[in-house]
């Protein structure tokens, strides 16, 4: 015998009381943020999965802890309506989420060229990256796939294209051979901080995927490649921190590195140039890695990875460019890992 399909759609019921007088609209937000459809005053309707159910679940919770009344229902079938009716509901609530974001962003891309890009480049790409976020958190809630997505993301893409138009940082020096670096050791100094980390994942990410690192003075070099040091060319020049030089001397013009460069410039320089709303959070969690008491090694990967969630977390759904920078962690036969090294 074949088990009878699941039901197709979940249901919540409130009745919220008078006071606080504030209740029905945190509800209505919050209902709002995870997609849910409205069918009557007091009904909203999801998807029948195990996401929905969580959400509904926290929800009705709230509401119940503030003195109102609420069910949870599934249903094969809602009276009054067709499955396709339902489904277009939720396609036209996400298009409208879609067609203001697709506003938004047309205001952004609004008069670009060389001269405002010079002017603008910061404020434009805070307002990409706060875009990107939006665009993220509609998809998530698009449970059937408005035709607007694509237009969206399209629009995004023709931003990212215009703030790529010329390099986010003048190329002072020239742009270096990237196949010169492949496969190299880089030297730093120890207790890696938010510079260091992030130039070993820009290293990592955009030069040499299989790059190693290891840590001593600038006299144990040898032939491996200095960076965050005094006096050495992958440091800090004028008012560019290390990372920022990395990207001048690689002519990197990512935009979701080229913010992470402005979060990195105003933590270790102690500005509030870029003065993004991540920079504190970032800062923060950079220190919490710092007071584990780690070594070295240790420290600058597992700031690598905390730099790559943040990287990943600014790409739209299903696209990061070139290679994990993990991929360049070796390991021996313990399973140790491997691709960074201390020299004493």
């Amino acid at each position: 015998m074949h088990s009878a399909p699941p039901p197709k759609w979940l249901l919540l019921v409130q009745q919220l009381p008078t006071r606080p007088s504030n209740l029905r609209v945190h509800v209505w937000r919050r209902l709002q943020q995870v997609g849910a459809v409205s069918l009557r005053n007091s009904i909203y309707v999801l998807p029948n999965t195990a996401e929905a159910r969580e959400d509904f679940d926290w929800i009705r919770a709230e509401i119940a802890g503030r003195g109102g009344q609420v069910s949870l229902l599934v249903a094969n079938a809602v009276d009054g309506y067709t499955d396709d009716e339902l489904e277009g509901a939720f396609r036209d609530a996400r298009t409208t989420d879609y067609n203001k974001l697709i506003a938004q962003v047309a205001s952004l891309s609004k008069g670009i060229n060389t001269k405002t890009l010079r002017q603008r480049r910061a404020p434009l790409q805070r307002g990409l990256v706060k875009a990107r976020e939006r665009f993220v958190t509609v998809r998530a809630i698009d449970f059937f796939g408005s035709p607007r997505a694509a237009d969206a993301q399209s629009a995004l893409e023709h931003l990212e294209g215009a703030l790529a138009q010329t390099p986010p940082l003048a190329q002072k020096g020239g742009t270096r051979d990237v196949r010169l670096f492949k496969g190299r050791v880089w030297l730093t100094r120890p207790r890696p901080g938010i510079d260091r980390m992030s130039s070993a994942w820009l290293i990592r990410r955009f030069v040499s995927a299989d790059a190693s690192f290891r840590f001593g003075p600038l006299s144990s070099a040898g032939d491996a490649i200095p960076f965050d040091m005094p006096d050495v060319e992958f440091g800090h020049h004028g008012s560019d921190c290390t990372y920022e030089t990395m990207m001048r001397r690689f002519g990197i013009s990512d935009p979701a590195a080229v913010y992470i460069g402005q979060l990195v410039h105003d933590l270790d320089l102690k500005e509030t140039r870029y003065n993004h709303p991540d920079t504190a959070t970032i800062g923060r969690l950079v220190e919490g890695l710092r007071a584990r008491g780690t070594d070295d090694a240790r420290l600058l990967e597992d700031g690598i990875t905390l730099i790559e969630a943040l990287y990943r977390s600014l790409q739209p759904p299903g696209r990061v460019s070139k290679a994990d920078p993990g991929a360049g962690t070796r390991t021996d036969s313990r399973g140790r890992r491997m691709g960074v090294k201390r020299t004493s």
